[in-house]
C-alpha cells in the first residue's frame, strides 16, 4: 500500500513541477504516472550504475556530478515517454531539482500523518 501511495505522490510531483516549469509538460495523468513509474525504475536500476561509473568526477566536483546525472536521467525519461515532454538539459535540471522538492515535501506531508 505504501509503494502505491509513494507512486501517487510522485505523479503528483510531476503535475506539480510540469505547471512550475514552463519547458516541460505532462498531457495527463495518466502520463503522470506511467512517467513517474518509469522515473522510479530508471532511478532504481540505472542511477547507481551511473553514480558508481562517475564516482571520480563525483569527488572532484564534490557531489555537484550527482545533479547532472539527475537531470539527464530525467530528461531521458521525457525524451520515450508519451505524454511526458522535458525540452533540454536546462529542464531537466530544474526539473529533477524541483521533482525532489515537492515530492519530498508531499511525502513528508502524507506519509508522516499516515504513522
Amino acid at each position: 500500500m505504501r509503494i502505491l501511495l509513494v507512486w501517487l505522490i510522485n505523479a503528483l510531483a510531476l503535475i506539480a513541477v510540469a505547471y512550475l516549469v514552463p519547458s516541460i509538460h505532462v498531457s495527463s495523468f495518466t502520463s503522470a504516472l506511467v512517467a513517474a513509474l518509469i522515473l522510479g525504475l530508471v532511478n532504481a536500476v540505472i542511477r547507481p550504475v551511473l553514480v558508481l561509473l562517475t564516482l571520480p568526477v563525483t569527488v572532484l566536483t564534490l557531489g555537484l556530478w550527482i545533479l547532472v546525472i539527475n537531470a539527464l536521467l530525467f530528461w531521458f525519461v521525457g525524451s520515450f515517454v508519451r505524454g511526458f515532454v522535458v525540452e533540454g538539459f536546462l529542464a531537466g535540471l530544474i526539473g529533477s531539482i524541483l521533482f525532489s522538492i515537492v515530492s519530498w515535501l508531499l511525502s513528508a506531508l502524507v506519509l508522516s500523518r499516515r504513522k
